[in-house]
């Protein structure tokens, strides 16, 4: 028996509970189709993406798993590539974006009648978000309890079988395919964010489970992840998240490989944005809380475009804020502590829209996922659920003084020199501060 396993944001073999099905049934061929996205992939993403890609195609092709690329509707692609390689099963990890779900859901409707099995797996999450629900049936809309009760549920499980080798059928590189999607950048002046991001990243399950080891190796010779974390300069965090985005290792397999709590709490507050998306599909572009419909935020205030360039360059003259802007730019990536004190520097010291933060991280993040990244956005200005109450404006100058108190971050990420001098501030942040808060009094009635 054939079964076509369908990859999407899980370009792993390993913890692959599609990919287990499929050779519990006898040989598997893998499929990864490049969709036509409601929300298209940032620049980094793509990089992210088409590197992934590669990684993937030779742990498959390790393994004698046959790999197709493909680009275009799903809906036509799958039932077609399965008549042809004579497949009559497809399989798959199941997503939870409205626009996926739809998609899967007319997939599940119309295989059968061609006579082809479709069946569906969990895996991207340690719980899926119909299982957990309030007292009342309904989601949560707090972190505590949906914490609370998620780590009852979360069981020991039977572990997914290791992929078996196969052997016997015709292995294509797929390296033409994952190119011809065209993730790269192909054109001089495009934004071409590989040069910093080849130092940093290294895509693909094996560079997952290598940074995996990496942060466990630190805890064990003493890091204090509860409390080292929260300072940029140091190397404390785990710096899973752009392999998380794109499941090249489970939150299974990191839960059950890390017993500090302060980190299961981390993974927990991802699958709590998890719950909260699907539950709200709009999180990207509509508050949650709807009295900051009314707030007198900058959105297409021509205004606020030089405030807003200003930022997405890092060159605000808010040193903390410039230097993650620039890590960003650099890396794909920004330290989680920076990127509350950014966030809330757009949206409560520059009175700039929460979306225009959501879309440059969106672009430029190699982790950008859907749920966190509108949740903690709508978190952060204080329009969101279990948001950071308003008043709560993080003080640049504060949080480098606590986190950062011998400047060896922003000293790292400066462009400051005799010929290129730190910028002035562009804006006072204790007025701007009052600013903000006289705004917020004002929808609050």
């Amino acid at each position: 028996m054939t079964t076509l396993v369908w990859f999407r944001n899980d370009l792993r073999v390993r913890d692959h509970r599609a990919l287990a099905q499929a050779q519990d049934q006898g040989d598997a061929v893998a499929v990864y189709i490049h969709e036509d996205d409601a929300k298209p992939l940032g620049g980094a993403s793509r990089w992210w993406l088409h590197h992934s890609l590669h990684a993937h195609a030779k742990r498959l092709a390790d393994l004698g798993i046959p790999f197709l690329v493909e680009q275009g509707d799903p809906l036509e692609i799958i039932p077609a590539l399965a008549a042809r390689l004579g497949a009559n099963a497809v399989t798959w990890q199941r997503r939870y974006d409205a626009p996926g779900i739809e998609v899967d859901t007319q997939l599940k409707a119309m295989l059968p009648d061609a006579n082809i099995h479709p069946t569906s797996h969990p895996g991207s999450l340690l719980l899926e978000p119909w299982e957990i629900s309030t007292s009342t049936g309904g989601p949560y809309r707090v972190y505590s309890p949906f914490a609370k009760a998620a780590k009852k549920l979360i069981d020991d499980v039977e572990p997914v079988a290791e992929p078996r080798p196969q052997t016997g059928l015709t292995i294509l590189d797929p390296s033409d395919s994952i190119n011809s999607l065209g993730l790269l950048p192909k054109h001089r002046g495009e934004p071409d964010w590989s040069g910093g991001l080849d130092d940093e990243w290294t895509p693909g399950e094996c560079g997952a489970h290598d940074r995996l080891t990496d942060f466990l190796d630190e805890l064990e010779l003493g890091t204090d992840y509860s409390e080292d974390r929260d300072f940029p300069a140091r190397h404390a965090t785990s710096r899973l998240s752009p392999h998380f985005r794109f499941g090249e290792i489970s939150p299974r397999q990191a839960w059950d490989a890390c017993e500090d709590s302060v980190f299961r709490n981390e993974l927990l507050w991802r699958e709590f944005a998890w719950h909260r998306f699907h539950h709200l599909p709009d999180l990207a572009t509509v508050n949650v809380r709807s009295e900051f419909d009314h707030y007198d935020w900058s959105y297409n205030d021509p205004a606020a475009a030089d405030s807003l360039r200003n930022w997405q360059n890092g060159t605000t003259g808010i040193p903390l804020v410039d230097a993650g802007m620039r890590e960003l730019r650099e890396t794909g990536y920004m330290h989680n502590r920076v990127r509350m004190v950014v966030g809330s520097f757009l949206t409560k010291n520059l009175g700039i829209h929460w979306r225009h933060g959501e879309e440059w991280f969106w672009d430029n993040l190699v982790d950008a996922d859907l749920a966190s990244n509108a949740f903690n956005w709508q978190w952060v200005a204080g329009s969101g659920d279990d948001a950071s109450p308003f008043f709560r404006i993080f003080n640049p100058e504060t949080q480098a003084n606590k986190f950062d108190p011998n400047g060896t971050y922003i000293k790292r990420w400066s462009l400051d020199s005799p010929r290129q001098p730190e910028p002035e501030p562009i804006i006072d942040l204790k007025e701007s501060r009052q600013a903000a808060l006289d705004a917020y009094q004002a929808i609050k009635g």
